[in-house]
This record gives structure tokens, sequence and C-alpha cells, in this order.
């Protein structure tokens, strides 16, 4: 008797335990979430830098549920020719991925294409002469390419999708 008792309450215990956690608020992210992203994805070196500097600390921004996920520059070289673009391409994944899951991303696409250009030209503003004319010309390259054909990675299917 004192068996089933126990194993009764343990029971309820459990139940009213996974009630309660169905009920609890689910945790949403913070109202500035948008703010913070703009100031993430604007052209300036200031802008690019606070990124770098939040990335280099993400759990300080785990309550925004951001999606640091990146698989840099795609399938365009990382560093072209010696040429550092892996940060720029890492803070272009976070900005099309993080508006598209807000639902902004359309909105936005164009300012996070430019601040992707920019942080492109201030690599190659570290060169100079042939060095540095390289390095420009690869930073249009590839700002073309997400220009006209960037989309957010869930959408690829649906581009696929809508082209046939």
């Amino acid at each position: 008797m004192r068996r089933r008792f126990i194993t009764g309450l343990s029971s309820a215990a459990v139940a009213l335990a996974a009630t309660a956690a169905m009920a609890a608020p689910a945790n949403a992210a913070p109202a500035d979430k948008l703010q913070v992203m703009s100031s993430w994805s604007q052209t300036s070196a200031s802008s690019q830098q606070a990124f770098l500097n939040a990335r280099a600390h993400q759990g300080d921004w785990s309550a925004y549920g951001f999606d640091w996920s990146t698989d840099k520059c795609s399938s365009s070289p990382d560093n072209p020719f010696g040429f550092p673009f892996e940060n720029s391409c890492i803070r272009h994944d976070f900005n099309y991925r993080n508006y598209k899951a807000v639902g902004k991303f359309d909105a936005n696409k164009a300012r996070i294409d430019s601040a992707f250009y920019e942080d492109l030209k201030r690599v190659c503003n570290g060169y100079s002469g042939a060095q540095k004319t390289a390095c420009s010309g690869l930073a249009w390259t590839y700002y073309q390419a997400v220009s006209k054909l960037g989309v957010a990675p869930a959408d690829t299917g649906a581009q696929v999708d809508q082209a046939a």
C-alpha cells in the first residue's frame, strides 16, 4: 500500500512539473534585438568591430538567440590570394541568417551587402600598388556575387524551385 502511494505521489509530481513547464512563458528575445542587429550591420568600421567583439563573446548575447553559424565565404576562397576576407564573410553570414530569422531580410539586404563591401575595402586599404588593385578587384567581385546572387541559406531551395 505504501509503495503504491509513493509511486502515485511521484507520478503526480512529475505531471505537475511537466504542466508547469509547458505553462511557463517562453523566453522571448530582448526587445532591442533588431536595434542590436542594426548596430552590427552598418557600413562603418566601428560597426564591424562591435560585431567582431560580440562574436568573440557570444555567451554575453545568448538571451538574443542569435545564429552565429557561418560557412565563411561559402564556395569562394575565404582568403583569396592571401587577402583576409574571412571576417567580412562571417559578419555577412551572421546578418543574412539573423535578418532572415526575424523576417526582415528583404528590407535590409542592400545595407548588409554594402556593409560587406565596405568591410572588404577596409581589408584592401591595408595594401598598396598592384596588391591593392588586385584586392579591390576581388572585393568588387565578391560584392557583386552577393549583391546579385546572395540569398539566405534557407532560401536556396526556394530559389531553385522558383527558377524551375
